[in-house]
């Protein structure tokens, strides 16, 4: 494509059952909130966010899942195993980082309304 439009940001819309519920889970794993009215919020890391709606429909939630590559998995891992988020939010338990078929090696973690969070990162260069 020759003319690339002027994009400024591409960020998907996550729904939210309880929005409250979701805004402290999202700032336990370190994302930053900025709020944008009483149903919307930007959800920060760094350069890199998703827009938090509190809005939730049959079957969504459950279906919609993010994917985050990051550069130390590990690390990561110990974090969100350390915030016991099953039994603060009622979720079900992180899965500890796996090497998958696809290559990368992913931790699962699913937040309060059923967002499935892919935290991936890529297999360290073979020398």
């Amino acid at each position: 494509m020759t003319d690339t439009p002027d994009v400024i940001a591409l960020r998907p819309f996550v729904p939210a059952k309880d929005f409250d519920a979701s805004v402290r889970f999202y700032t336990d794993l370190g994302f930053e909130i900025r709020p944008l009215g009483d149903n919307l919020a930007s959800v920060q890391l760094g350069p890199f966010a998703f827009l938090l709606q509190n809005f939730d429909a049959p079957g969504f939630s459950g279906n919609f899942m993010m994917h985050l590559l990051v550069g130390d998995l590990e690390s990561w891992w110990a974090r969100i195993a350390a915030l016991d988020l099953a039994a603060r939010y009622g979720v079900r338990p992180p899965q500890p980082p796996k090497l998958q078929p696809w290559g990368l090696t992913v931790a699962y973690v699913v937040d309060p309304t059923g967002v499935l969070w892919h935290f991936a990162q890529r297999p360290a260069p073979q020398t």
